[in-house]
């Protein structure tokens, strides 16, 4: 996969739905032959991804949220995961 533009505008792939599961006490991703539970950065990374903002936000959200600095290539290498596995989509 080619690098990710932070102009990019990252959302929940087709056929996936994210939502906070209390019994997992995580975040999960819903597809129709199951579920994947999620690590708590990829849920705060995922959760974000809402279709509207592009990855410099998203960057900048959660460097702001947790006190971090630099957050961009450690969001964008996730990303390139997620993409791979269809968890999200780039829109432009």
């Amino acid at each position: 996969m080619s690098e990710i533009a932070v102009t990019s505008k990252p959302a929940i792939g087709r056929g996936f739905r994210l939502q906070w599961e209390p019994v997992q006490n995580a975040h999960v991703l819903l597809y129709p032959e199951g579920l994947v539970k999620l690590n708590g950065s990829a849920g705060e990374i995922l959760k974000r991804c809402d279709g509207s903002r592009p990855v410099s936000a998203i960057v900048e959200d959660l460097e702001e949220a947790f006190s971090a600095a630099d957050l961009t290539k450690d969001v964008t290498a996730f990303m390139a995961f997620a993409i791979e596995r269809k968890w999200i989509e780039l829109r432009e």
